[in-house]
């Protein structure tokens, strides 16, 4: 018997031969095939179509997959062994994956310098010539991580447990080490001449990135132990010799506010302001910076990975076949599908809108039942809401709302004293402000919303310019407040679930 097996994927065309008992999740993952729930065998995410070839049913097969999709060959990916030849059918996808090309002003210095956005889900590098600001190429990517937990708090669980942290941090170095050789090798210039790499994201992937401990993120009171700025050597991160930058991952403001809210806040001068302002980050933890007559106050809530679509019946990445957009056609949802096809799923800007319109049409009360006692809506093809789904997305925006009420409470201001309000990330570039101010996501007039790109790349790139004692300084500025340790934050998350009247 042949130490291989060879496999064939749809409808990508590939073939790759792999080692025979491999793990499909660890075959698959740079095909495409996602793992939401970091292979716990919890969730569909990772489903594959056997077309030739078998894989055995399982009692997790069962569990998850309908009789139906088991008889057509539906598998978990996440819960196979490639025992033989197989052609498989996969779910490909082109993601969008925010980069940034605003301009800044800028102090010029010698030699080149490369911005990261190490994101939880993707991520996005520029390299800069830093005497003219040019970028000069440009790398994104999907978290090599993903593969163990679409959301952070899967993947700190899969880093808490036996020898994880080592695993996602060698996949998470490794990977950026490979983009900055791409941009070095794309700039055409000589690799001595790269100075500077700034990276910046959440505290989970800063502690991911640095190899620290993540036990006290796992656990209340979800404080880090260690969230300053980290410095490195090309060799301290494997990276292949030639190049010897200083490399600086970016300190976090403080909990599970990030070094890309640090950015972010350099990016959008939030800092300079003399009128009130806002920033806010929307994703698995929802990041808010609100700023007043010189005071910085910042906090972080658990938002859950609703707005990037899953824990939603049938919820997906802002990819082809996604459900991103849902507007009101008289009595009827009209839905666009991003890439033109029949929809396969939703994704969180899409979920926002129906909300927003099946409220509208009183489908679904301020309460958040659907109406008539059913227990799902349908949307458009064979994609539709569940009761569960509108509970997640009360969930998610309630933590949000709650976070910005109280921090304008602390500030002593109302949602309407804010001068702007910069929306920052995929989530927030996509999500139409109406639909978001209608659910109470957004309790600001929609014409205050900018919505403002990849924030934290274009601060890490403002950063390469700037002194290291700056970036410090004003970190300590800022007050970080802790949600979880004030008395009224459950009172106030249990009012912000509702969604308003109309």
């Amino acid at each position: 018997m042949s130490a291989t097996v060879r496999l064939r994927l749809q409808p990508l065309g590939t073939s790759v031969e792999i080692p025979r008992g491999s793990r499909l999740q660890d075959v698959l993952f740079p095909y495409g095939v996602e793992f939401p729930c970091g292979g716990e065998g919890r969730c569909r995410g990772c489903r594959v179509r056997v077309l030739e070839g078998s894989l055995p049913v399982t009692s997790e097969h069962a569990e998850i997959l309908a009789p139906s999709e088991l008889e057509a060959g539906w598998r978990l990916a996440c819960r196979c062994v490639a025992e033989s030849d197989l052609t498989l059918e996969l779910a490909q996808w082109e993601t969008a994956i925010l980069s940034d090309d605003s301009s800044f002003a800028f102090t010029p210095r010698e030699g080149l310098g490369i911005a990261v956005d190490v994101g939880t889900t993707t991520l996005a590098a520029q390299i800069l010539d830093l005497t003219t600001g040019n970028v000069l190429a440009v790398r994104t990517a999907l978290n090599n991580q993903a593969q163990h937990g679409a959301d952070i708090m899967s993947r700190i669980g899969f880093a808490v447990a036996g020898k994880g942290l080592p695993a996602l941090t060698k996949l998470i170095r490794d990977q950026v080490g490979g983009m900055v050789g791409e941009l070095l090798g794309e700039s055409g210039r000589e690799p001595g001449s790269l100075r500077d790499i700034v990276l910046v994201r959440n505290t989970a992937m800063h502690h991911l990135f640095c190899g620290i401990d993540c036990t006290p993120l796992s656990r209340y009171p979800f404080e880090p132990e260690r969230d300053g700025l980290m410095t490195f050597a090309a060799e301290d991160l494997g990276w292949a010799p030639g190049f010897h930058p200083l490399i600086r991952f970016q300190p976090c403001l403080g909990g599970f506010v990030g070094s890309d809210i640090l950015a972010g806040i350099i990016a959008t001068n939030l800092h300079k302001s003399s009128e009130p302002v806002c920033l806010i980050d929307l994703g698995t933890n929802g990041e808010i910076v609100a700023g007043a007559e010189g005071r910085l106050l910042c906090c972080s809530t658990a938002a859950g990975p609703a707005f990037e679509g899953a824990r939603i019946s049938m919820g997906m990445r802002a990819v082809t076949g996604a459900i991103a957009e849902v507007m009101r056609d008289g009595d009827q949802l009209a839905c666009r599908t991003l890439g033109d096809v029949p929809p396969r799923g939703i994704c969180g800007s899409g979920l926002v809108d129906a909300a927003a319109v099946l409220l509208d049409l009183d489908r679904v009360t301020f309460r958040g039942r659907i109406a008539g006692g059913g227990n799902s809506v349908g949307l458009a093809g064979s994609v539709s809401l569940t009761q569960t789904d509108i509970r997640e997305l009360q969930l998610a925006k309630g933590a949000i709302a709650a976070g910005i009420r109280i921090l304008l409470r602390e500030l002593g201001l109302q949602p309407g004293d804010l001068h702007s309000v910069y929306l920052a990330g995929a989530f927030g570039n996509y999500v139409r402000t109406r639909s978001a101010h209608r659910i109470g996501l957004l309790p600001f007039m929609p014409d205050a919303v900018v919505s403002s790109g990849n924030t934290a790349l274009r601060g890490a790139k403002c950063i390469l310019f700037e002194d290291a004692g700056f970036v410090q300084a004003l970190a300590g500025r800022i007050e970080h407040v802790s949600l979880h340790a004030r008395s009224d934050f459950q009172d106030i998350y249990v009012e912000e679930m509702s969604f308003p009247p109309a």
